[in-house]
């Protein structure tokens, strides 16, 4: 059954990044919902459930808050470190002098970046269809719970892996491999469940590592950009939009 659910996940992955792509005459849009999508998967999603899952202390704060944090740090470092590579491997001088710089934040994209934030995501769905398959061995009840919450969270999956990968300068294909690789991912996931159970700790750990990560890339590269050329309320309410969906999903799912 877990196996069956994770085929409509990874049908919903696929119209998800189809979405992405049809709309590229409306960039500004999209971007401004995949942020929105971005941010409510991270915090009515994916941080509630890593605090219920691994919210033990270290030294006074909850251990899935130091990763959340954790996680935002490193993919901001990574970003960065990717960048000066590039700068320092033949990038235009003026670029690399100005890679701080508003002007030149579009020329400072380093396609790198983009292919690791899919990856990423394709771990995500990974997770999800572990996830997926441990509610199944719980109970019926518990799974047909987590499949919806799956299944229409996936949608936003596949949007935003191949919105993150094409932002940053990777071509058509390499943004549809990734999309389809995050599309099989949940099924892999689900189906490893008949092998071994993942640790409850372990399952919140990631969420909230993740989940930093996703809010970095929503906070500082999706939502910028999406308001750089075309800064109209439309695009504000795209991001509105996008956070409300995955509220009713929660909502739905819970």
């Amino acid at each position: 059954m877990a196996v069956f659910v994770a085929l409509g996940a990874f049908l919903m992955t696929l119209f998800g990044g189809w979405t992405a792509q049809r709309v590229t005459d409306r960039r500004h849009l999209v971007l401004g919902l995949a942020g929105g999508l971005m941010l409510g998967v991270v915090g009515l999603d994916l941080l509630p459930e890593a605090m219920r899952a691994a919210g033990e202390e270290i030294f006074g704060v909850p251990q899935a808050l130091l990763l959340f944090v954790g996680g935002f740090l490193v993919a901001h470092l990574v970003e960065r470190l990717l960048a000066v590579r590039q700068a320092s491997h033949g990038a235009d001088p003026k670029e690399s002098e100005a890679l701080d710089g508003h002007d030149s934040h579009a020329h400072a994209r380093v396609p790198q970046v983009g292919l690791t934030a899919a990856a990423a995501m394709v771990g995500h769905s990974l997770m999800d269809g572990i996830a997926l398959g441990a509610a199944f061995q719980v109970g019926g009840g518990m799974g047909a719970a987590v499949a919806l919450a799956v299944v229409a969270h996936d949608f936003a999956d596949g949007f935003n892996t191949y919105t993150l990968t094409s932002l940053y300068g990777n071509d058509r294909r390499k943004a549809l491999t990734m999309l389809v690789a995050d599309a099989v991912a949940p099924v892999v996931g689900a189906a490893s469940t008949l092998l071994f159970t993942l640790p409850e700790e372990l399952l919140g750990s990631y969420l909230g590592f993740f989940g930093g990560a996703l809010l970095y890339l929503a906070a500082a590269e999706i939502l910028p950009e999406a308001h750089h050329d075309h800064p109209a309320r439309s695009t504000v309410l795209c991001t509105i939009a996008g956070a409300a969906f995955i509220w009713l999903v929660v909502g739905i799912a819970g």
